[in-house]
């Protein structure tokens, strides 16, 4: 039919042996379940018809519409060559590369629009753009589509591979939006931040005039006082439009306060920052930096993921088909728990692990976080442009001597002595008497 939803009803026409005929007028599809043999077959209406004359007049009907060239294409000859193509033998090498471009479908169409990146920003114009190397910036426009499409990312980076710079593009790709971006930071590292949003000589980003706030994560704890030129007594913590935590695995316990015996309720750092910075007033996107966002296991992560999806456990049922962070990230968990027990698995394989973690683990990691390492650099890049990593030596022991002089012995000769010592004192152990019970 060419025209779309011009025809809804079924009509099934049977020519018996006998010459007789029978059709059947009604909703059912040519389906297991629409025909009533499916296990949950549907609830359909249909009418047998065996009078001649209705017979007959049915068949005229189809008939007609079947020949009908302004109503009806002949497809035949395209399904059968459809079927062919499908159905016919292909290299392995045809069905690698199928594979591939169905995996990476999405990803491809972005890259081949220019991402979500708007480029009449003057963005690429950027000081901080053009200091990046190639690694990097696919770093930052993975990194901003991330956030753009699903609210936030994690970018973990290996250290000494330049996650601060590719978050000042990030920041400033947004400024040139208009938005309002806090970093929030170790106190350790907040003159790190401060040094490109300042006029100062030492700041050679200076032209691309960077205005985010910086305060540290310990500024979460107070009410009162200042953080440089803030007056936290006053301060907006809902008027973000882009969060850049650094250091994010910081944030990796969901504890939230309790009320103390005089009544005072004391909100926990996450709490905080979840409730008055993320959740409330503008609709806050995050960017979370750190090179190790897994300490302990894989809630640490899930707490991460839970700042970029608001708290919201079903964030990506819709975009994702992941109905909960939790359990994606609990089944993992329970799965690495086993693949790693020795006990359990005495010839564990990595293989085994990456089979049993479930599609929607790693569907979930690749949408919301950025994680590439040495290896990865030097494999994928061109390392005559970014300049060789140095290389890392073997670690050199030093045994040394208690005392220049060699007036004293050795550590091993004064284990060796004590251990030569038969009093008790040195060795109780070997003077334990075994209790003899007295026979009944």
């Amino acid at each position: 039919m060419k025209k779309s939803n011009f025809l809804h009803g079924k009509m099934y026409h049977v020519a018996k042996p006998n010459g007789l005929e029978e059709a059947v007028l009604g909703s059912s599809n040519f389906t297991v379940s629409g025909l009533g043999l499916g296990g949950n077959p549907n609830m359909e209406l249909n009418i047998v018809l065996n009078d001649r004359r209705d017979v007959a007049g049915l068949l005229r009907w189809f008939e007609k519409l079947w020949n009908d060239k302004e109503l009806t294409d002949d497809v035949k000859e395209q399904v059968l060559k459809y079927l062919e193509m499908l159905y016919g033998d292909k290299s392995p090498e045809f069905i690698y590369y199928k594979t591939l471009y169905h995996i990476f479908q999405d990803f491809l169409s972005d890259q081949k629009s220019g991402g979500l990146l708007d480029e009449k920003t003057g963005f690429f114009d950027s000081k901080v753009w053009k200091l990046l190397y190639d690694f990097q910036r696919d770093g930052v426009k993975g990194a901003i589509n991330k956030i753009q499409k699903f609210w936030g990312c994690i970018l973990a980076d290996s250290v000494g591979l330049g996650k601060t710079f590719e978050a000042l593009a990030v920041i400033k790709y947004f400024e040139l939006l208009n938005a309002r971006v806090l970093v929030l930071c170790p106190k350790k590292l907040r003159s790190n931040w401060t040094l490109y949003n300042t006029n100062d000589t030492r700041n050679i980003l200076d032209s691309d005039r960077f205005s985010y706030n910086v305060l540290s994560h310990t500024d979460l704890s107070r009410s009162s006082g200042t953080a440089g030129d803030i007056d936290l007594a006053g301060h907006n913590w809902g008027n973000y439009d882009l969060v850049v935590i650094d250091e994010s695995h910081n944030f990796r316990n969901d504890l939230y306060g309790r009320e103390k015996e005089n009544g005072k309720y004391t909100p926990t750092r996450y709490e905080r920052l979840m409730e008055e910075v993320i959740c409330k007033g503008r609709n806050t996107k995050v960017l979370l930096l750190s090179a190790t966002p897994v300490n302990n296991n894989l809630k640490d992560l899930r707490n991460q993921y839970y700042l970029i999806s608001h708290k919201k456990d079903g964030a990506y049922a819709s975009d994702l088909d992941i109905k909960s962070i939790s359990q994606t990230m609990r089944n993992a968990q329970t799965h690495f728990t086993n693949w790693a027990d020795p006990k359990k698995n005495k010839n564990r394989k990595l293989s085994d692990l990456m089979n049993n973690l479930g599609s929607d683990f790693f569907r979930l990691l690749d949408s919301l976080t950025i994680s590439r390492s040495r290896v990865h650099i030097k494999t994928h890049y061109d390392l005559a442009k970014v300049g060789k990593f140095p290389e890392r030596l073997r670690p050199v022991s030093l045994h040394t001597e208690i005392d220049t002089q060699k007036h004293f012995p050795s550590y091993d000769r004064i284990e060796q002595e004590i251990r030569k010592y038969k009093l008790s004192i040195f060795n109780p152990s070997q003077y334990i008497k075994k209790r003899v019970y007295p026979s009944i």
